[in-house]
């Protein structure tokens, strides 16, 4: 074993405690973790916060958070599809998604038209800006996907998104 992989392990390792009960340490390495080490959710979830984080910090210049990078790559992958359509294939609240499309469609990268089957429902479709600018947050999203690589490795990347297909 590495000094490297040593130090992860009794960094994460339940930590004795001082004579008053309290942990020692001050800092948040110094925090023992106890049986959230061996949780694929709290895992998960760490890496999660990761993810969104480089992805906010890549994108910063062009102002998009995930969640509206998901709704403007499956509106342009699929344009004419309704509001409930994207929300249930997304896994998003219809009501939050509504709020998202008032500020996409304020930013003109989404455009509703009113459905000539159903006048209830709109039909999403990027504008002629939205195209140019999904292009853009294609490519620095691409990006983002290099920092995740970098982090875990190519290997471990493409077995993380096999393991994670059946949730998709």
């Amino acid at each position: 074993m590495t000094a490297t992989a040593d130090r992860a392990d009794t960094r994460h390792a339940p930590r004795k405690r001082a004579g008053n009960g309290a942990a020692p340490g001050n800092g948040a390495d110094d925090i023992g973790l106890d049986a959230l080490v061996g949780h694929a959710g709290y895992a998960v979830r760490r890496f999660q916060i990761w993810i969104f984080q480089d992805f906010i910090k890549t994108l910063g210049e062009v102002d998009i958070r995930p969640t509206q990078y998901s709704v403007l790559t499956v509106i342009g992958a699929n344009p004419g599809l309704s509001q409930m359509a994207v929300a249930k294939r997304l896994g998003i609240e219809r009501a939050r998604l509504v709020h998202l499309l008032d500020s996409l469609e304020q930013r003109k990268l989404v455009k509703r038209i009113r459905s000539k089957q159903d006048r209830r429902s709109h039909a999403l479709h990027l504008t002629a800006q939205g195209e140019t600018a999904l292009t853009k947050f294609k490519r620095l999203a691409a990006e983002h996907e290099r920092h995740v690589e970098a982090k875990i490795g190519k290997e471990n990347r493409a077995q993380l998104l096999r393991i994670l297909s059946g949730f998709t």
